[in-house]
């Protein structure tokens, strides 16, 4: 019995060390084509111990953080990004969050987004709840306070502002 426990382990982790060596390959693969078009800004691992590629596409008035995860061969568009303008010196505006949840990709480029308002002095991050988010609001919500922003709704109206303060 405890031989069969002892071998399902080792095949476990002979499975999970296969499946991050075919992540590093094709990490490094996706490295180069990300690098012809965007800003490379970090590589992280998400909360499934996949590997993924942050990047940007950034220029005066826009800033969009971008997310790759190697578990898949990169196919020129993104697996998730966060869509901002630089409302003015003082504050960027998320105008647009797109890509699955629940798999920490959220996480991982909200992060950098506050990183680059940090790093560009930038003290504010706004942005909107709107009514055709209203279905998952608990879960805007949720996310929003992990990463230290305040969330004002409006119950009536479905709608509701997110402000992080740097």
């Amino acid at each position: 019995m405890m031989q069969n426990v002892m071998e399902r382990k080792s095949l476990s982790a002979d499975k999970g060390r296969k499946s991050l060596e075919f992540q590093v390959l094709r990490m490094q693969n996706d490295l180069k084509e990300i690098a012809k078009k965007w800003d490379i800004l970090g590589v992280e691992q998400t909360k499934d111990e996949h590997l993924t590629i942050v990047y940007k596409l950034e220029n005066k008035h826009q800033c969009k953080i971008m997310l790759n995860d190697c578990s898949t061969s990169f196919q020129g568009i993104w697996d998730f990004s966060i869509d901002a303008i630089y409302e003015d010196s003082d504050s960027i505006f998320i105008g647009d969050i797109r890509g699955p949840a629940n798999r920490g990709y959220g996480s991982i480029c909200i992060q950098y987004l506050q990183e680059l308002a940090k790093d560009q002095n930038i003290p504010y991050i706004r942005g909107d709840i709107a009514p055709r988010d209203w279905d998952h609001v608990n879960r805007l919500v949720h996310f929003y306070e992990k990463h230290r922003f305040s969330v004002h709704l409006d119950e009536e109206s479905k709608s509701g502002k997110i402000v992080w303060n740097g």
